[in-house]
C-alpha cells in the first residue's frame, strides 16, 4: 500500500486546485499566525471550496485558543485537525474531529515517551521541528531514530522534497508523507511542478 500524501501550507484556490490534479491525498491550510504560510478565514473558505471530492483538509494549529479552533470550524469544512504544540489529548480530542498529532525530533526528543498519551490520534506525525516552530523549515532528521513500535499510524515529514522522498518511503515505510517548503518556490507558494514530482516520485516505489 502506498503512504497517503499530504501538501501542507497550501495559501491559494490555485494551488489547491493543482495539487489535487497532482493526485495529492490531503490539504494543510495553516491557522497558526507566526507561520509564513498562515491564512485567514477568508482565504480559508475560498480554497476548500476549490477542493474536489475525496481531497481532505485538514487545519493546523499550535497552542490555540479553544475559541479560535471553535471559530475555523464554524467556517471552513475541515475533516481533520492537526496540532503542532504542547496540546493534552484532551484539548485534541475537543473538537469531535479526528486529529493528528505532531511530535517534534529536535533536541534528543523520544517520541515515545509521549506518543502514548495520544493513543486516540488517528497518526502521529513526526517532524524536525522543535521549540515554538510548526514546522515546514525543511530540516531532516535522522530516519533512523525513528521508533520501531509505534501504536498509532506514522506519518512522516521534515525536509522532504521530490529529491529524497522516494529514500524516504523505501526507508521508513510510513503510513503518510508530508511536504510543505519541499514543494514551494517561495515560502507559502506551492510550486505545480514540484508537487507533482514529490507525487510521482512516491508512486514511484510503490
Amino acid at each position: 500500500m502506498r503512504p497517503r500524501i499530504k501538501i501542507c501550507g497550501v495559501t491559494s484556490a490555485s494551488q489547491a486546485e493543482a495539487a489535487a490534479e497532482a493526485g495529492v491525498d490531503a490539504l494543510g491550510l495553516v491557522f497558526h499566525p507566526n507561520s509564513p504560510r498562515a491564512i485567514t478565514l477568508s482565504q480559508a473558505v475560498e480554497i476548500s471550496r476549490a477542493i474536489p471530492a475525496f481531497v481532505s483538509v485538514v487545519g493546523l494549529f499550535m497552542d490555540p485558543e479553544k475559541a479560535r479552533v471553535n471559530e475555523v470550524l464554524a467556517r471552513v469544512p475541515l475533516e481533520m485537525l492537526q496540532f503542532h504544540g504542547r496540546e493534552s489529548a484532551a484539548f485534541c480530542r475537543a473538537f469531535g474531529r479526528r486529529y493528528i498529532k505532531a511530535l517534534g525530533m529536535s533536541g534528543g526528543v523520544d517520541p515515545m515517551t509521549l506518543a502514548g498519551e495520544y493513543e486516540d490520534a488517528a497518526a502521529l506525525l513526526l517532524d524536525s521541528h522543535a521549540g515554538n516552530r510548526a514546522g515546514g523549515t525543511g530540516e531532516v532528521f535522522d530516519w533512523q531514530r525513528l521508533p520501531q513500535a509505534l501504536q498509532r499510524p506514522l506519518v512522516l515529514a521534515g525536509g522532504l522534497s521530490p529529491g529524497n522522498v522516494a529514500r524516504a518511503v523505501e526507508q521508513v515505510r510510513p503510513w503518510g508523507v508530508d511536504v510543505s517548503s519541499g514543494v514551494e518556490s517561495a515560502p507559502g507558494v506551492k510550486d505545480p511542478v514540484k508537487m507533482s514530482h514529490f507525487i510521482n516520485e512516491v508512486h514511484r516505489v510503490c
